[in-house]
């Protein structure tokens, strides 16, 4: 399983129950593990929920009693069968516990969904996936369940995969991508318990949140409050990746000290800061790591996220600014390019910590404060609030290397690229065992606009928003551009559909070293109608 890296837990464990007997539970060891687990009533459900504090797992935290309210209330007003949808869509390179409970406890997941499905009355299900492994792993206990999309079927359920982006696992980017839509946000903020897939109440959480919701149902909320703290009861899984000697996802119960954490994976005794909650969280400095414990309260009490559950501590080695700058860069360049503070904001934010590093001075620092204050708040999604709170949080945690960078020649440090980010199409630096995905590789195609054809219809930019968008003369921005490798059949799709027959693909011969290059599908005005007609 490329995908999955060393797996641990302290203490007793819940959702990693037999991983220590097979790789993946299928069906009949997953009950011989878990157990059979009877239905149950919509409130009863959400009563559980309430009672061990159940939050979501994928970083918002929204309580989940909450969620299962308002969609059964929904879903009775206006008299519709609501959606179940399963978010295990991990597109952040330094996260990886979802991919490992699909691929390792798909049935646990599969569990609490059907669950909630059965108590909502819905009639639908869908599990978002981002990888090869979590669709093939959760496609094949679909199918040792007898779960299908037939038409016949009283539950259809099925696995919708989508390219792996971090805006991808945006609840509102699937919810798109499930109704036959790109997976980026919307541009528009709905709440999905009121207006999800195809229109319906649609209860969406996290992976981690339906296996979480399975265990408590079993054990009931008493015992499961027995382990964790009592505000916030259970277990957390957590990535533990950065500069660690073993990179590895674990199972670990609320309270634990985080220090402890770290010691199991091998970090540095003493790190120069931790990177709580992924590339949409905040650091800690060293100091503040021996205060603080595994839990939501906890780390935002120091300064901290608990976030997706994404740790990264740094060495001293290491200059953290230029650390934070490789991820600053990369949370812009995985902007859906749709809204003016992500498409824009988000580079200029990035150029500005990059000023600071070349020298720009007080200055450079004032700018950068600027920007990451513009761009909160005013985007289509969560992703430029989540990258400029990552970014405050750098000046913040930093202010002796930040002084010397600002006043100084620089802290005089390298940047050792410890924090783990996808590369070229290859799997994330600091997780080990991915492989090169065929959709993530780097681009082979090129397209073109003729401008002594382009009449500015627009339809280029509604189809292939990640290369096209308008300027104030409606007209596209850019005459050339590479196309995303996950982006190329919508690149085709624009280019068919152009109304005034003013696009063509070409292959990328750098892409493929040099080789001989050969037209996709150049669509002039002699011939491209009859392509279309074909």
């Amino acid at each position: 399983m490329p995908d999955v890296p060393e797996v641990r837990v302290v203490g007793l464990p819940q959702l990693t129950s037999g991983f220590d007997l097979v790789d993946r539970l299928d069906l009949p060891m997953h009950l011989k593990v878990h157990g059979p687990l009877e239905p149950m009533g919509g409130e009863q459900l959400a009563q559980l929920a309430e009672r061990i504090n159940l939050k979501g797992r994928g970083g918002a935290g929204f309580p989940f009693h909450k969620k299962l309210r308002s969609v059964a209330e929904a879903a009775i007003k206006r008299g519709v069968r609501p959606v179940v949808v399963v978010n295990g869509s991990e597109d952040e390179p330094a996260c990886r516990k979802d991919t490992v409970l699909i691929n390792r406890a798909p049935h646990l997941i599969l569990d609490g969904a059907l669950l909630c499905a059965e108590a909502l009355g819905a009639r639908t299900l869908v599990v978002g996936v981002t990888r090869e492994s979590t669709q093939r792993s959760m496609e094949a206990a679909l199918a040792e369940r007898g779960l299908s999309n037939g038409r016949r079927s009283a539950l259809r359920a099925r696995v919708q995969r989508n390219p792996v982006r971090m805006v991808t696992g945006a609840a509102a980017s699937l919810i798109r991508s499930i109704d036959g839509g790109p997976a980026i946000p919307p541009g528009r903020k709905v709440s999905a318990s009121q207006n999800g897939v195809g229109g319906a109440p649609t209860l969406l959480s996290n992976a981690e949140t339906f296996a979480q919701l399975a265990i408590a149902a079993r054990i009931g909320p008493e015992r499961y409050g027995n382990t964790g703290l009592y505000d916030e009861p259970g277990t957390v899984m957590l990535t533990v990746s950065g500069a660690v000697a073993r990179p590895m996802v674990i199972e670990v119960p609320t309270g634990v000290p985080l220090r402890y954490v770290l010691q199991l994976a091998g970090a540095p005794p003493v790190p120069q800061g931790v990177l709580t909650g992924g590339y949409h969280g905040k650091w800690i400095d060293a100091a503040t790591v021996n205060e603080a414990i595994v839990s939501r309260n906890s780390l935002d009490a120091v300064g901290g996220a608990l976030g997706a559950g994404a740790i990264l501590p740094i060495t001293q080695n290491t200059c953290p600014l230029g650390e934070s700058l490789r991820v600053a860069q990369w949370l812009a360049e995985e902007s859906a390019g749709q809204c003016g503070p992500c498409y824009l904001g988000l580079p200029a934010a990035a150029r500005g910590l990059e000023d600071i590093l070349n020298g720009g001075g007080p200055a450079a620092l004032e700018a950068l404060k600027q920007v990451a204050k513009n761009v909160k708040r005013r985007g289509a999604c969560s992703h430029p609030d989540g990258s400029a709170m990552f970014l405050e949080s750098t000046i913040k945690a930093f202010t002796d290397d930040l002084a010397a960078h600002v006043l100084g020649n620089g802290c005089g440090r390298p940047v050792e690229g410890v924090l783990p980010l996808f590369e070229g199409g290859r799997a994330p630096t600091g997780i080990p065992g991915g492989g090169e995905s065929e959709e993530n590789g780097p681009s082979r195609q090129k397209i073109y606009v003729d401008w002594t054809l382009c009449r500015g219809h627009g339809l280029c930019a509604d189809i292939l928003p990640e290369v096209f968008q308008l300027g104030a003369d409606g007209f596209p921005t850019v005459a050339q551009a590479q196309v995303p490798r996950y982006a190329e059949a919508k690149a085709l799709r624009a280019v068919r559909r152009c109304p005034a027959l003013a696009l063509r693909l070409e292959e990328d011969t750098r892409a493929q070293g040099g080789a001989p290059s050969r037209n996709l599908p150049v669509l002039s005005q002699g011939r491209g109608r009859r392509a279309l007609g074909r």
